[in-house]
C-alpha cells in the first residue's frame, strides 16, 4: 500500500478557495484508484470525490458538485482537490484514501473500499 500525506488545508471564508494536495510514496500509485474523504464533528465519513488509475473518470458527492475538482499528476505522485464557492458546511477534516490494494484502478466509495489513508488536513469555512 502506498503512504498518503495531506496538505493544503486552512481557514477559508465563505465564497473562497482552497487546494488540497496528497503526496504519496511508492512506484505504484499509478495504478491506484484514489478519492477524498471528509469527516464533520459529529458526523459519518463522506466520500466526496474519486478518481480512476488514469485520471479520466471521476465521481462527486452531490454535495460538492460542481465547486469542487479531483486531480491527480502520476509523475509527481500527488493528487489534488480544488475547492471552490466554499460554504460553512464544508468544515471538516479532509483524508486522502488509496483503494485498497489499488482497487484495480478504481477509485474507493465506502471505508471499506480504503486501504490507505492520509492523516487528514483541516479545512474551515467561515460564514
Amino acid at each position: 500500500q502506498v503512504q498518503l500525506v495531506e496538505s493544503g488545508g486552512g481557514l477559508e471564508q465563505a465564497g473562497g478557495s482552497l487546494r488540497l494536495a496528497c503526496a504519496a510514496s511508492g512506484r505504484t500509485f499509478s495504478s491506484y484508484g484514489m478519492g477524498w474523504c471528509r469527516q464533520a464533528p459529529g458526523k459519518d465519513r463522506e466520500f466526496v470525490a474519486g478518481i480512476n488509475w488514469r485520471g479520466r473518470s471521476t465521481y462527486y458527492a452531490d454535495s460538492v458538485k460542481g465547486r469542487f475538482t479531483i486531480s491527480r499528476d502520476n509523475a509527481k505522485n500527488t493528487l489534488y482537490l480544488q475547492m471552490n464557492k466554499l460554504k460553512p458546511e464544508d468544515t471538516a477534516v479532509y483524508y486522502c484514501a488509496a483503494a485498497r490494494n489499488g482497487g484495480a484502478g478504481y477509485p474507493p466509495r465506502i471505508p471499506g473500499d480504503v486501504g490507505s489513508w492520509g492523516q487528514g488536513t483541516q479545512v474551515t469555512v467561515s460564514s
